[in-house]
């Protein structure tokens, strides 16, 4: 009874101190819970925008790049004349694609609607009808396919569909078939046509047409795979020693007339396409489809597709190609990202660490007379631990939740990884720092100012250790980059600068305050004074906030320049796709462009200039009379210098003064303007090149490593008016705000074969995959989240001191501290850590990108098709906004902060501060 008694009398612990500080508890909870959901939601990210990429690559593949193409020929020659004919009707054929759709090995599903089987030859077979063309005297091909579902797939648009009479057999002598539209009108065939096809026996098959189809969805597996299906195509023969082209096209039969193939001359051959069916595939099945792709091609999977058909089956498909590039892509992406993974998760787990600070600092007292009291310190512990759980575990659990209703179809084990780590970290932050705090009894009034404290030898060693780990993580990042099978020490290069970046400043931070103190010391105002001794008096255990803003400046100005490459890059491959804001382009065409539509363009909206340029490519570099096929080729553009040069200029290109092409050259020579590699091909003196007008003798004249209006290294710039043949073939448009639908209409009223190339359409087109667009995304919110953890640190660090500020605010005002003066004082003493970590963090952040940017490739991330020019236009560059605001920010944070606390202050009474034996 008297157990009971005591045990009613004594108030919950956790409740009683949840009761008395609900404001700093719900703080904490919304700390972890924001940390908790970007904990969970980055790898479910990461899965997210993997898995859409995945599905877009295959899902919108050329079918002929896609499909899973099963082949068989028909059984052989020593089998009964029945049995073989019965394996090419349609009942075995449907049977065995059931059983193919249900024996893929997983994650391999078909589209069971766009999967199709039949009967095909494989060769084609000359048709001798005379009403036939023949666009060089020489007769058509034609291959003879019995697909199956052929109404399912397209529409009658004349005649009737094709059937069967009776039973199909070898020795048949007349089948129906049907054609498209488009073969029917290119080979003049119509219902009611008749072809005669040569068989082994020597008595011809008759196919007579009886229907005109057109396709339902021309772009399908059923018709793209074998483009026969669909049109004709004119094919050169390869025999003819002079260029002689023919027609070959495809009749389709009746579904069940497979078997009179076999009596063909064209070897007849069964098919199964199936259709990969995308909708199920996710990221985290690359390995296992990988695998399964190989076995069907080469191995056990190939051994079963025998089985069930026959023991020459094989399969052809070129979707292991497509998930090679994927992977490839996605191995040149992740390391980049995992870059600002780790930057972001260091500075959230030290911000973390300093709430806990915070929140143990503010107890300071209550857990020492605890520990005076008798309290163990697992006790203690144990009780910080269960308040503390109290409010981190749902919040964790809450941030976890969202982060999975958010980001759908991702794994669950790497958010719950996520999640559950920073629930563990903050509830073993304060406990631990409890016990490292009230290990033994502390002297009262014991001070470790900032300015007199000297590093121990186990601090010492740390960095040295800390130090050794970041050269190394520098050097191989440079060295292997972070595509070369990177690991996390690697990823976490731009963090352990920013980390022995942060432990060199707080050694060197004493000298520069001690330095100031001198001079100041001896003018007459104590505010100065003041505010430098209040900085040197700055407990040197303190100084987790200066890591902690400069680990997150240094990750927000490494990730602001690789978003501003990103860009840059994007920019830079437009520009040398187009040459200007728009391109107006003929130089297919014979003819050149008319002076009206130069004028037309000049009118269109947006259109600040044109320039005319004529272009000519693959001009030998050499007479008319000399020039071979292994010639030396070049690419001649025809310009109007003034206008030219003015539009490389404004390009931010390498341009040439006017004059030079416009000067007289040695004789007749022209003036020309080349590239490097032209230039050593010509050398100095006067040199022939054939150009369309004829033969012209040019001199270099200058030297250019691009120019605008083509994207090549082997060009020549001469002025077009000294050209025979000058009309321009291109209209290179500039304007911020073209009208671009304005243009083409423009283009393709003076002619429908111009093409019209916008650069804002071409800069688009650059970043249209979601790998690249997800990664971005990813990216630029976490360097969004380490900007916000580094405002919240210095607010931290700000609230940390607070209460010892307003004491001695007060206790100046006693002795005629003036309000304002106090305000300055407030704003002083915050100001040189907040200096130095801004100073600090601009050094190192630029640092940090000169040092990692050979090994950062950017290229992949920053264009969907990465060319030759990508290695040199994708580049990591310091980027000088990037670099300098985060540091004004947490500038002006610091100052506004400590302001608001001074006037706060102000408004409070001395009374309350200034209490008898408060140490403060």
């Amino acid at each position: 009874m008297r157990t009971a008694k005591v045990s009613a009398a004594c108030a919950p612990w956790v409740r009683t101190r949840l009761r008395t500080a609900p404001g700093i508890t719900a703080a904490l909870a919304v700390l972890v819970l924001v940390t908790a959901f970007l904990a969970a939601a980055f790898p479910r990210a990461v899965d997210a925008y993997g898995t859409e990429a995945l599905r877009r690559e295959v899902g919108t593949a050329p079918p002929g790049q896609s499909v899973l193409e099963v082949t068989s020929p028909p059984p052989p020659l020593g089998e009964p004349l029945p049995a073989r004919e019965q394996a090419l009707r349609e009942e075995p054929l449907s049977g065995i694609h059931r059983s193919l759709l249900a024996s893929l090995p997983e994650p391999v599903r078909a589209d069971a609607e766009d999967s199709s089987y039949g009967v095909h030859t494989t060769k084609g077979m000359v048709a001798t009808e005379p009403w036939l063309p023949r666009p060089n005297a020489a007769p058509p091909q034609f291959r003879y396919a019995a697909p199956s579902a052929l109404d399912e797939h397209s529409t009658l648009t004349a005649g009737r569909w094709p059937a069967v009479r009776g039973e199909v057999t070898a020795k048949t002598g007349e089948v129906e078939a049907a054609v498209t539209v488009e073969t029917a009108a290119e080979l003049g065939m119509e219902p009611g046509s008749t072809i005669a096809v040569p068989t082994q026996g020597g008595q011809p098959l008759t196919v007579r047409v009886t229907g005109v189809v057109e396709p339902l969805r021309p772009g399908s597996g059923y018709w793209a795979v074998d483009p026969l299906y669909r049109a004709p195509s004119l094919v050169q023969d390869p025999g003819s020693p002079t260029p002689v082209y023919y027609w070959t096209a495809a009749l389709l039969l009746a579904p069940d007339a497979g078997p009179v193939l076999l009596d063909t001359t064209g070897e007849p051959e069964l098919y199964w396409r199936l259709a990969p069916d995308a909708s199920g595939l996710t990221a985290t099945d690359v390995p296992r489809l990988r695998s399964a792709l190989a076995s069907l091609e080469n191995g056990p999977g190939l051994l079963e597709l025998r089985s069930l058909i026959g023991p020459n089956t094989a399969l052809l498909t070129n979707l292991d190609a497509l998930v090679d590039s994927y992977t490839a892509t996605r191995e040149a992406i992740d390391p980049v990202v995992t870059v600002a993974a780790v930057g972001v998760g260091t500075v959230a787990a030290v911000v973390l660490l300093m709430t806990g600070g915070l929140i143990g600092g503010r107890r300071h007292g209550e857990l020492a007379l605890l520990r005076s009291r008798g309290a163990s310190l697992a006790g203690i512990g144990g009780r910080l631990l269960a308040e503390t759980a109290v409010a981190v575990v749902p919040a964790a659990a809450l941030g976890l939740g969202l982060a999975v209703a958010l980001i759908g179809e991702a794994r669950w084990w790497p958010s719950v990884v996520g999640a559950g780590s920073v629930a563990v970290l903050v509830c073993a932050a304060l406990p631990a720092r409890t016990a490292l705090e009230h290990r033994r009894p502390l002297l009262h009034g014991a001070r470790e100012d900032v300015v007199a404290a000297r590093p121990s030898r186990r601090r010492t060693v740390a960095e040295l250790t800390l130090l050794v780990l970041a050269v190394g993580a520098v050097a191989a990042l440079r060295r292997r980059g972070t595509g070369s099978d990177g690991d996390l020490l690697v990823s976490a290069a731009p963090v352990l600068v920013g980390l022995i970046a942060a432990l060199v400043l707080v050694r060197l931070y004493p000298l520069p305050l001690r330095l100031a103190a001198r001079p100041v010391a001896r003018l007459r105002g104590a505010v100065g004074f003041l505010s430098l001794a209040r900085a040197g008096r700055a407990s040197a255990s303190g100084t987790l906030p200066l890591l902690a803003l400069l680990i997150a400046l240094t990750t927000a100005s490494f990730g602001g320049s690789v978003l501003a490459g990103i860009s840059d890059a994007r920019d830079e491959a437009a520009l040398r796709a187009v040459g200007a804001d728009a391109r107006i382009s003929g130089e297919s065409r014979p003819e050149a462009l008319t002076d009206g539509l130069v004028a037309d363009v000049r009118a269109v909206r947006g259109a600040d200039g044109v320039v005319p340029v004529r272009i000519e490519y693959a001009n030998p570099l050499s007479p008319a009379s000399k020039a071979r096929s292994d010639t030396p080729r070049v690419t001649l553009l025809g310009v109007e210098p003034d206008a030219y040069a003015r539009l490389d200029r404004a390009a931010g290109l390498p341009s040439f003064s006017a004059g030079v092409l416009a000067a007289g050259g040695e004789g007749d020579a022209l003036p020309v303007i080349v590239s490097p590699s032209v230039a050593g091909k010509l050398g100095d003196g006067p040199h022939t090149v054939r150009s369309s007008g004829g033969d012209i003798t040019v001199r270099v004249a200058g030297v250019l490593p691009r120019t605008s209006a083509v994207d090549s290294d082997t060009f020549m710039i001469v002025d077009r008016s000294s050209l025979e043949v000058s009309g321009p073939t291109t209209l290179l448009v500039t304007g911020g705000r073209l009208d671009g639908k304005a243009l083409r209409a423009v283009a393709h009223d003076a002619d429908a074969s111009l093409g019209v190339r916008l650069r804002a359409e071409e800069r688009e087109a650059l970043s249209d995959t979601p790998l690249q667009t997800g990664a971005e995304r990813v990216y630029g919110a976490a360097v969004g989240a380490g900007a916000g953890y580094a405002l919240l640190a210095v607010l931290l660090s700000l609230l940390r001191t607070a209460p010892e500020r307003r004491t001695l605010l007060a206790r100046l005002r006693t002795m005629g501290l003036t309000t304002a003066q106090g305000r300055r004082l407030l704003a002083s003493e915050a100001m040189p850590q907040a200096l130095l970590a801004a100073v600090g963090g601009l050094l190192v952040g630029w640092t940090a990108v000169v040092l990692l940017a050979p090994g950062i490739d950017l290229a992949a991330l920053a264009l969907a098709d990465a060319g030759p020019a990508a290695a040199s236009t994708a580049s990591l560059r310091a980027d000088p906004v990037s670099l300098v605001l985060p540091a004004v920010g947490v500038v002006l944070l610091t100052a506004g902060v400590a302001g608001v606390q001074a006037w706060w202050a102000s408004r409070r009474g001395s009374i309350k501060e200034l209490r008898a034996g408060d140490t403060r």
